[in-house]
């Protein structure tokens, strides 16, 4: 089976969260069912440096733009990248300038990564067309949309929604400059508000919906968390599964990680207090005999850092420490660099994303706090649980799945793996910390807890079963795309 996975962010290139994980360790975990993925991707300056051994896949006419598509290959991942200098060779990340604003052409930027898709669907590129193609939230989202209302095309499609607070939603003037017929522009498309939204788009046209677990694929037909788009949603359910997202179990080896000084397992806990102390140091902080938290995050209001920097004076009441890597909120970066002036021996914070640190901090910390308000899936308490860091989690989305509740019968039993609490406040995230620090003082249940999270297994090996079970249900037409009939797109 052959797949058109088209994304925004793909690891190891292009990375600002989650999004690229999954993008850039799915297709490899495919591979053993049988699929050969294709990941379609902007031509980024990060990316189109990285890429070495390439060939001039096709040349592209998209909404007045004239491309090139590259075809070339990162490790066991076959990639196409859409070369367009005036669209995406410029200073800032995927989606925002340095100052940290929206680039004012994302619409554009991004309707033309979608059309791309779509007519590699449609045959641009000589001698390979997908069977399938799998879309990656609002960025990507408008290729299913393309497809039905530009090309007719009866290729299935799967958007994936990593996260529903991000839509994609941009004003009607914009409407002519992506090229769709009118048919497309109404409520039972792009429509939003008065807006356009590419995800309602996708939505409405891609002919399986996933969500990355099954708690938030629920979560996200109710009001409170639904985003304004429960009634979209609730009209496709019958349409919309939960699929856990796995890890890549090479990339996050404790045992084999280049990022740390010293490799581990279970077996051999104890030189985990090697990667501690050159992390402490590395940050400035000086030895101490208390406990270590950690934030890896997006600094943002959905993570609840705004209760975390309440926390603060907490942990610091504790003995304990506290290291903080991630961007975000300016308001959010700017108190937690107060935190560390007011706290230099007790809190480290590090702006901006840096992908070696982050391995060293799960390497390193004895807990990991995610006190998110809303979390479809998050990978990076399963990264915690890999590498023996505790992770304390809000009862939310995919944190609810993947982590339980350090009570004293799941830990008689064998089968806790964390700290659940539950409203997400900052009085009970300081009573969950007041729980891992009575936790940290019993050396013999620290071990055993985080003896239990690096034994659980969250490998892409059932997911990926899943999504080429979805795959093989749609391309066998027990799902049968439906037809789309308007005039030729772009």
């Amino acid at each position: 089976m052959k797949v058109l996975s088209v994304a925004s962010e793909f690891y190891p290139l292009i990375k600002t969260g989650g999004l690229a994980d999954v993008t850039g360790s799915l297709p490899k975990a495919l591979t053993a069912h049988g699929i050969e993925t294709r990941t379609l991707l902007p031509g980024y300056p990060a990316v189109i440096s990285a890429i070495g051994k390439r060939r001039r896949a096709a040349e592209l006419d998209l909404l007045g733009h004239s491309a090139s598509l590259i075809s070339t290959q990162v490790d066991a991942n076959a990639l196409y990248v859409l070369e367009l200098p005036e669209l995406y060779d410029r200073p800032g990340g995927p989606y925002l300038d340095e100052t940290g604003a929206d680039f004012p052409d994302n619409s554009a930027r991004f309707a033309v990564l979608s059309l791309a898709g779509a007519r590699i669907v449609g045959g641009a590129v000589p001698g390979w067309r997908p069977d399938l193609v799998h879309t990656h939230d609002w960025q990507s989202a408008l290729t299913s949309v393309y497809m039905r209302h530009g090309m007719d095309s009866a290729v299935p499609s799967v958007l994936t929604i990593h996260n529903l607070a991000f839509q994609g939603q941009f004003p009607l003037q914009g409407l002519p400059e992506l090229g769709l017929p009118p048919e497309a522009y109404t409520i039972d498309c792009l429509e939003y508000y008065g807006d356009v939204s590419f995800l309602k788009g996708g939505i409405q046209t891609a002919d399986m919906l996933t969500t990355v677990s099954p708690t938030y694929a629920r979560e996200i037909l109710s009001e409170g968390l639904g985003m304004g788009m429960e009634g979209v949603l609730r009209a496709r359910r019958r349409s919309l599964r939960g699929i856990v997202n796995g890890i890549d179990t090479d990339v996050w080896s404790p045992e084999q990680d280049p990022h740390l000084i010293c490799g581990f397992c279970p077996e051999t806990l104890a030189r985990r207090g090697l990667n501690r102390r050159y992390l402490t140091n590395r940050l400035g902080l000086p030895d101490g005999d208390g406990p270590i938290f950690s934030v890896v995050s997006r600094l943002t209001w959905q993570k609840g850092i705004d209760l975390v920097i309440a926390c603060v004076p907490h942990i610091v009441d504790g003995e304990g420490r506290l290291i903080v890597c991630g961007q975000g909120d300016h308001d959010y970066e700017e108190r937690l660099h107060e935190m560390a002036r007011l706290y230099p021996n007790h809190v480290a914070v590090s702006i901006g994303y840096d992908e070696a640190l982050a391995h060293r901090i799960h390497g390193g910390t004895d807990f990991i706090v995610q006190p998110s308000r809303f979390e479809p899936c998050g990978l990076t308490q399963l990264y915690a649980l890999r590498y023996g860091a505790v992770p304390i989690v809000a009862r939310t989305g995919g944190l609810s799945e993947t982590i339980i509740d350090a009570n004293d019968a799941a830990m008689a039993a064998g089968a806790a793996t964390g700290i659940q609490f539950h409203p997400t406040t900052a009085d009970e995230l300081c009573h969950a910390i007041d729980r891992a620090m009575a936790l940290f003082r019993q050396p013999d249940r620290m071990t055993r807890l985080q003896v239990q999270g690096m034994k659980t297994n969250f490998s892409w090996e059932t997911s990926a079963l899943q999504y080429a079970s979805l795959y093989e249900e749609l391309t066998g037409s027990l799902c049968p795309a439906r037809p789309w009939h308007g005039q030729k797109a772009g």
